[in-house]
């Protein structure tokens, strides 16, 4: 017999550990060269882990597995060929063979015992099924897809009983019944956080503790941008294939006065005694995803037109979404934009994203009276809240930053002519 081991390779620079997210072949199922048989998740993607060579897989690690970098997470048998008889999904499909085999006792030590392989999970996600309600047959007690359709085909044969004859309250009685009753519940359950949400929270809380965080605000009128886009969407769709949205304007403005004043777009050095300045302005956008909230740069944001930008923002979103963000797609940035009026937010203080040393937070457009030469005037207002470091930005440069960007997107003429 010639057993290799996998080990969890270096995914990047900063990541130490990773979660095994998902197996994608069965413990002892046989698998090719470079044939992907499980996912890892880091903090910052999930990646596809290879098997490095054809023969039997062995499961070392279990599915939500923390596991350091270099260590050891499956093995493979060099010594099995290929074969029906090798694999797994095949012996699931002869139900015959499996009848006349006795049911090994799992071990009490296996992980696998009570574990659902993916197909089996799926199914009593579907179902509403839990590992108490099936009678696990697979290898050291594994549930495979078999043991769940048993279960459901037993759960939709059972009797369904009969209810009990209600009993009529005493006369005596005269409260009346609570509303909804039949809604109320006091269950509650525990799921592990996912890799990302852990680094997520850690980052915030060093944000929090580590920097002298404040936040200025300042509100913008956007009636110029509205009247922009509308006069000139159509004819930016036709030459572009994109429409022209808020983000790529907001970016660009402050691209434009980042490149005007480098201490927003400076970070501090890890020994916290030097600052780096940056002669480019690499904006990270933040984006929802279903894992969490992250923020892949656009790079060079001072030199990309309109249209590049909204195209970059497009991708990285699909990507993030869809889950295929790459380590370098990850990497950057010097200062970030987040858009929390997508959610309705009409006010907040965003949190930096270190080593950056500001955050620009844009919020929901409400149409509000305003004071104009004298007059009171229905105006789209959007507030504004930059959120920086005061170890690296002045409150008077804050200010001034916030200032000029709304300047400019009052004024989206200066922000074209490059004025």
């Amino acid at each position: 017999m010639s057993i290799i081991e996998l080990k969890v390779p270096v995914i990047g620079e900063s990541v130490t550990e990773v979660t095994l997210s998902a197996w994608l072949k069965e413990d002892g199922a046989y698998v090719e060269q470079d044939e992907a048989i499980c996912e890892f998740e880091s903090d910052k993607a999930t990646v596809e882990a290879p098997a490095e060579k054809a023969g039997k897989l062995i499961w070392v690690a279990a599915e939500d597995d923390d596991i350091p970098i270099g260590g050891v997470y499956a093995k493979i048998d060099t010594s099995v060929s290929g074969g029906a008889e090798s694999s797994p999904e095949v012996k699931e499909k002869a139900p015959a063979q499996e009848e006349k085999t006795e049911v090994a006792a799992p071990k009490e030590d296996s992980y696998a015992a009570g574990h659902p392989s993916p197909a089996a999970r799926k199914l009593m996600d579907e179902n509403g099924l839990t590992a108490a309600d099936i009678q696990a047959t697979g290898k050291d007690g594994r549930i495979i897809k078999e043991d769940v359709l048993k279960a459901i085909a037993n759960k939709q044969a059972a009797p369904k009983k009969e209810a009990a004859p209600k009993k009529e309250a005493p006369k005596t009685v005269a409260a009346p019944p609570l509303s909804g009753a039949a809604n109320f519940s006091r269950e509650k359950r525990q799921e592990k956080m996912s890799r990302m949400r852990r680094t997520i929270a850690s980052r915030l809380v060093y944000a929090k503790n580590e920097t002298a965080m404040l936040t200025t605000f300042n509100e913008v009128d956007l009636s110029n941008i509205m009247k922009l886009r509308k006069t000139y969407q159509e004819d930016f769709v036709k030459k572009y294939g994109i429409k022209l949205g808020f983000m790529s304007l907001f970016a660009k403005a402050c691209a434009k006065v980042l490149m005007e004043m480098p201490d927003v777009n400076a970070q501090l050095t890890e020994d916290g005694k030097n600052l780096i300045y940056h002669d480019y302005a690499d904006i990270s956008i933040a984006i929802s995803t279903p894992t969490g909230l992250v923020v892949p740069p656009v790079h060079n944001v001072e030199s990309l037109s309109f249209s590049d930008v909204e195209w970059k923002i497009k991708e990285l979103a699909g990507k993030a979404r869809s889950g295929k963000l790459t380590l370098d797609e990850m990497s950057g940035g010097t200062f970030t934009i987040t858009n929390g009026g997508v959610f309705g937010s009409m006010m907040s203080t965003p949190i930096i994203n270190p080593p950056q040393s500001a955050i620009l937070g844009m919020h929901t457009i409400q149409q509000r009276p305003m004071a104009i030469d004298g007059e009171v005037k229905i105006r789209p207002m959007m507030y504004l809240a930059l959120s920086y470091d005061h170890r690296v930005i002045d409150g008077s440069t804050s200010v001034t930053f916030l200032v000029k960007v709304k300047e400019l997107l009052e004024d989206p003429t200066r922000l074209l002519l490059d004025l």
